[in-house]
């Protein structure tokens, strides 16, 4: 199981025929984050005409959150939301600040614009995927480091650290799903002679063809 979220908390502001909008966006692990997240935008912008928010919490997306606060129904919130699942992602939470500028946007221009302030401050923060993966650490001779790093450059396998004892220890974070593969492949380049020690399962960030702890 994997899924997409936010890579850093961002924001964008633009101006709509005088109002001046700003996109704020942060990762999220629980609802009460989310909602911490927007009381601090509104806290900020006390003076703001309205705070829209919306948010996704959890692996399968089941808690889904917005406000308009003072907008016609419809025009900000949803809109937001609407944003943030066309991009596929959750533990995400969004808040667009309004500074009204005297010129009315109709309900059309509002959806318009607060989408875009959602869509603009994700774009700043970036995507990332996250996935379940494994710290394994493999320890080997020191004549075998050269088959290990060859196996993985042809599978784009990122080594994280390498430790020289009498013995070389290799630390990799690897996906779930690939574990069984990388350990066969691994055993069978030394002849069996690799010692392979793997932690819990957890949820990494993956860029590319690399896991990460945090992005």
């Amino acid at each position: 199981m994997s899924y997409f979220t936010v890579k850093d908390e961002a924001e964008a502001k633009f101006e709509e025929r005088k109002s001046e909008f700003i996109g704020y966006v942060k990762r999220v692990t629980t609802e009460e984050e989310a909602k911490e997240f927007v009381t601090k935008i509104k806290n900020m912008h006390k003076q703001a005409t309205h705070n829209c928010s919306a948010y996704i919490v959890g692996e399968k997306k089941n808690i889904q959150r917005y406000s308009d606060d003072g907008e016609p129904q419809g025009t900000a919130g949803i809109p937001i939301l609407e944003v943030i699942k066309k991009n596929d992602l959750t533990d995400v939470a969004v808040v667009v600040t309004r500074y009204f500028g005297g010129i009315l946007l109709g309900a059309g221009g509002l959806v318009r614009a607060y989408s875009k302030g959602a869509s603009e401050a994700i774009k700043v923060a970036g995507i990332v995927e996250k996935v379940k993966g494994i710290k394994v650490k493999f320890t080997i001779d020191y004549d075998l480091l050269g088959k290990i790093q060859y196996v993985c450059g042809q599978n784009q396998w990122h080594i994280e650290d390498t430790v020289y004892t009498d013995k070389v220890e290799i630390i990799i974070y690897c996906e779930s799903n690939n574990f069984s593969n990388m350990c066969e492949k691994f055993t069978e380049c030394t002849n069996g002679k690799v010692i392979i020690e793997d932690e819990d399962e957890e949820y990494y960030f993956k860029m590319e063809h690399r896991l990460y702890k945090e992005a």
